[in-house]
């Protein structure tokens, strides 16, 4: 691969080895993933049902019980179903519409789930837009520019609450937060996305806090060839669905809980973070934080 299609994968890895496929250690397939028994919720983004695609076959590989894909137009759920289908026939898949904005939608979603089984393990909260492509803050529309955080923010929000109440307070679950590098660069005429897209990063850490039976992991799913991406991304996007998906797999077992309440690439390789959990854990790495010495102890007289 030409090393230019690598910059961006390269330039904000936290592991020497980077990946933009699925390797053996997050192997969907391995018993060491194994996600059996298990209630799995995915939402999808409106321009980019391939990552949906990428982490529901992942979970189906991972033979979990039940599957609950949602869209906002059923019908585009059709072909992830089949596919879901042909990897694991034991698999229970449940197309839903949803309109993630609609707080009424969500919270039928759930009860949908908890009418027909009771509960939830896993969420896959991977609905988000890109509204706003090349338009600085200065002749941006404010209502596009808005949208952003209707869905990145607002929707999300909606889903872990719910998501929160189903689960209850006891029981373990696990929530997967697709967010974005975006949320950490500044990308000059993605203001809208970026900060939306912070905010919704920081949504992991406050679930993380609050819920402390929830492992939460905020989740940038690498650069996916998809209708959301910009043209100047074009040619960086070479990481595939399913690596994304193998690795929500891979977030989502008990040897992934040191990463509670922080952020990772789909692209970081795993051997190497569980290598580096006591430096994680010790140094509190991985979440956002501003730079620089404070406290009057510190900086002295």
């Amino acid at each position: 691969m030409d090393a230019s299609e690598d910059i961006y994968t390269t330039s904000a890895s936290f592991t020497k080895i980077v990946y933009r496929d699925v390797y053996p250690s997050v192997d969907p397939m391995s018993a060491a993933l194994s996600q059996a028994g298990k209630i799995v919720v995915i939402t999808a983004p409106a321009e980019a049902l391939e990552k949906m695609y990428g982490f529901s076959v992942a979970f189906a590989k991972a033979r979990a019980k039940a599957i609950v894909i949602t869209a906002r137009d059923i019908a585009t759920l059709k072909g992830t179903v089949e596919e879901i289908r042909k990897v694991n026939t034991k698999v229970e898949v449940v197309p839903i519409a949803l309109e993630i904005t609609s707080e009424e939608s969500v919270k039928a979603l759930f009860q949908h789930v908890k009418n027909k089984f009771g509960t939830v393990d896993v969420l896959v909260n991977n609905a988000g837009v890109l509204s706003n492509a090349d338009q600085p803050i200065r002749t941006a529309q404010t209502s596009s520019w808005w949208n952003d955080f209707e869905v990145n923010v607002r929707g999300q929000m909606l889903v872990i609450k719910y998501f929160l109440q189903l689960l209850g307070t006891e029981k373990k679950g696990y929530l997967i937060g697709v967010t974005s590098v975006a949320s950490l660069v500044v990308f000059p005429g993605l203001s809208s996305y970026s900060i939306a897209k912070a905010a919704n990063l920081q949504l992991i850490p406050y679930t993380s806090a609050e819920n402390p039976n929830v492992t939460a992991i905020a989740l940038h799913p690498g650069i996916v060839h998809t209708d959301s991406v910009t043209e100047y991304f074009k040619p960086f996007a070479k990481d595939t669905p399913q690596l994304a998906g193998a690795v929500g797999v891979w977030l989502a077992i008990e040897a992934a809980s040191f990463m509670n309440g922080r952020y990772m690439s789909t692209n970081w390789f795993v051997d190497e973070l569980v290598v580096m959990k006591d430096e994680i854990l010790s140094n509190d790495l991985l979440k956002i934080k501003l730079s620089g010495d404070f406290g009057t102890a510190k900086l002295g007289n």
